[in-house]
Order: C-alpha cells, then structure tokens, then sequence
C-alpha cells in the first residue's frame, strides 16, 4: 500500500477525520537512524502523528510544527518536524533501544518513555511560536497525542498509530488516524464513535489487510455521512539540512567559541542528527566564516 495522507469531514461538518498510510516514511527514518524494534515504532508513530498533525494545524508553505517527547525512560527525546505538506524528519535519542514485550505481547514504547512530557511547538511566522505542553499520559504516543488535544486545544479527538516492526527492525506496516468533534457535534455522535472505535482492529491490521488511507477513514467513521477531501498528500522523510543552514549553527556557538574551535582542531565537521548528512569545514572556510560573523 503507497505512502497517503487524506482528510475528510462529515457532511454537517460536525467530524473531521485525517488518515495515513506511512510505511515507507518509516522505513526511511529506520534507514537513516538504524533503529532497533522499540525505537522504529516509537520513532515511527510520532512522524506518523506529526505527518498527520501538519495537514491538520498548518496552513503555509513556511509554516511548521515540532512535536517533542521529552521521557525518563531509555527514550529521553524524540522529535518529529513537519511541514503543511506533512514532509516530516525526525530523530530519537536512542536508536538501539530493547526492551522484552509488554504485557499486552506488544513492544514496549511506553515502558521505553517512561514519564516526561509531550511539547508541540507551532511556528506560523508570528513573533513568538505558539507552544503546548502536557505531562505523557501513557508514553504510547497516540494517548499522549489525544490527551494534548483535549487539554490544549480543547478539541475533542481520538488518535491511533500503529507501526508493526519486522525481524529486520524495518516497518511490515505503518500509519495512524485522528478523528475529531467540530463544536456542531451531539453527545449522540460522541457515543457512536466511541462504539466504532471499541471494534476497529489495530491500523496496521487494516493496512495488512490491502487498506488505503481512503478506506481507512470511512471504515473508522463508519454509518457517518463523510466526503473525502480531494487533496490528499505523500507524506515523507524528507531533511531540510543544507552547508548554509550547518554555517548558521556554527556562528551561532558565538565568537569566543568559534575562535577557540579553529585554533583547537583546524576544522570542523557537523552532523545532521535527521539525516546523519556530514558537513566538513576546512580551515579556510571556517576562517572566512568568521570574518562574515562580524
């Protein structure tokens, strides 16, 4: 099944839905960040949610969003960046992470989390960024990301993900839905759902099963009067790192710092901690970088 973010909403406006289909964003991320079980679907649900979470709360090209989980666990930060065209990048603190099952036979992201925290960070090019954070509900991710909607952006949501991991650590399987309630929805619409929701299989048994996102959000609304939005996107992997952007990092250590790093080590090579892309800078250049710093 391709890689497809859709949306949709109810005829009286009362329920959007979004759904996605990203087992090739994932395995792109497991790819660069050779991640172990654990890690691919921690990893993988939250580009999954941000991946969703971009086409459902930015609207320009230079709009963005970084959802952040912040764990005491073995997993202390994952990170996921998207854009309002859900083209996502990530990173985990922990790529090699192993934990046994937990006790529902499933891997153990939430044990891996531990407590902590979740932060979205909205960047819509005002002067401040527009930051949420609450404290983790269960560390699964999908709980965490529902929770956050109802405590900070007061919209009644459900959000599940799934990502089910092959012997090889890379994704079988991978994608996510959310579902929320527009201020025009009923306590009865409410109850509906919810009844829909107790019966739906695991979103990777239905991707398994040969489902496309489009299937996927009419089956999660199922008896519900529902258009499907025709702008539907390919999420995917992708890095904006480039020399000019790594540059930047380097004048921004400051002046003393700098200075001290070409006199120690003559050069310096940066790492993208998305995409593992390494920079080097001679000596000249590092030089000439300074000289424009001033």
């Amino acid at each position: 099944m391709k890689d497809k973010l859709v949306r949709g909403n109810s005829m009286d406006g009362a329920i959007r839905v979004f759904a996605a289909v990203t087992t090739d964003l994932v395995n792109e991320a497991q790819r660069i960040h050779h991640t172990y079980p654990v890690a691919t679907a921690a990893l993988g649900r939250l580009l999954t949610a941000a991946a969703i979470m971009g086409a459902a709360g930015l609207k320009n090209e230079t709009d963005s969003m970084t959802v952040q989980i912040k764990g005491e666990g073995e997993i202390q930060n994952l990170v996921a960046v998207t854009d309002c065209h859900s083209r996502v990048r990530g990173y985990i603190s922990n790529p090699y992470v192993d934990r046994p099952l937990n006790k529902k036979g499933k891997l153990d992201v939430g044990g891996a989390i531990g407590g902590g925290y979740l932060s979205v960070i909205r960047d819509l090019g005002m002067k401040e960024p527009y930051i949420g954070q609450v404290p983790l509900v269960s560390g699964e991710i999908a709980e965490d990301i529902t929770y956050y909607y109802a405590k900070s952006e007061q919209i009644p949501t459900s959000v599940a993900l799934g990502v089910l991991v092959d012997t090889d650590n890379t994704a079988i399987a991978a994608g996510g839905f959310m579902i929320q309630l527009m201020p025009e929805a009923t306590d009865d619409m409410a109850v509906r759902l919810e009844e829909i929701l107790k019966e739906l299989p695991p979103v990777t048994s239905m991707i398994r099963e040969g489902m496309s996102a489009e299937d996927i959000l009419f089956r999660v609304t199922d008896g519900f009067s529902m258009i499907c939005e025709n702008n539907a996107v390919t999420p995917k992997y992708e890095c904006k790192c480039s020399k000019e952007r790594m540059e930047k990092a380097l004048i921004s250590i400051g002046r003393e710092e700098f200075t001290a790093l070409i006199e120690e080590q003559g050069e310096a090579e940066l790492t993208c901690q998305f995409c593992d892309n390494k920079y080097l800078f001679t000596k000249q250049e590092l030089l000439e970088l300074l000289e424009k710093a001033k």
